[in-house]
């Protein structure tokens, strides 16, 4: 997934944006709304981790602006902010997940691993795909029964095109979603990419439409 981590505090945001990156995600870092608002103008965001008390306002305000203009991104808060009341704020301002600060960078992950399967109507994390198990949540695959390593990378592409089986993405759309501003691309990354990927999941699990993109092909 493409993620946007807007957060102020420089040794958390770091720390965050290094275990989003390491799960196999491409980044986006911000520090203020204002930033944030310009980033989510160019680029397409899968999910938003927000900070409540930004140098230039609040964090509920703007989400309540978001879901306003019908953004449908889902959005994780992160906050010192502990108060029942603060909490029923966030959720009621649209949030999907809400976590405390100091929290956890796994369990960060888990929960972004999991609001992410209820956005594309799967919250089952063990899927099988022909001779493929998948274990979203551990993050494991295996084919024919035979554990398969893939990179973070290599994942995120895979976990990019089994969001919408038999579904055509585009080259500039999974580019979009693998890789952050900062980010150099070359020209063939992404077909080699494919082609790593290919020889691990078998020729015949992502088909090329030419001139269109690719898909994973549905069991």
């Amino acid at each position: 997934m493409r993620i946007l981590i807007i957060e102020d505090d420089a040794v958390l945001g770091a720390a965050v944006r290094d275990q989003i990156a390491a799960d196999g995600h491409s980044v986006d870092w911000v520090t203020r709304l204002d930033a944030a608002a310009e980033a989510m103008d160019v680029a397409s965001y899968d999910l938003i981790a927000l900070d409540l008390m930004l140098p230039d306002g609040r964090g509920v305000p703007f989400l309540k602006t978001l879901r306003a203009r019908g953004v449908a991104t889902p959005v994780i808060i992160m906050t010192a902010l502990d108060q029942v009341s603060d909490r029923i704020a966030g959720l009621n301002a649209g949030a999907d997940d809400y976590l405390v600060k100091p929290f956890d960078l796994d369990e960060l992950s888990a929960r972004i691993g999991s609001v992410a399967r209820r956005y594309v109507g799967n919250p089952n994390p063990l899927l099988t795909l022909g001779a493929l198990e998948v274990d979203l949540a551990g993050r494991a695959l295996k084919r024919a029964g035979k554990v398969v390593a893939l990179t973070a990378r290599e994942w995120a592409l895979f976990e990019a095109l089994l969001s919408r089986p038999g579904q055509i993405f585009s080259k500039a759309a999974l580019e979009e979603r693998l890789y952050s501003f900062d980010d150099e691309i070359g020209s063939n990354t992404l077909e080699v990419l494919v082609s790593r990927l290919r020889k691990k999941l078998g020729q015949g699990v992502i088909e090329t439409e030419r001139g269109l993109g690719y898909r994973l092909v549905r069991p």
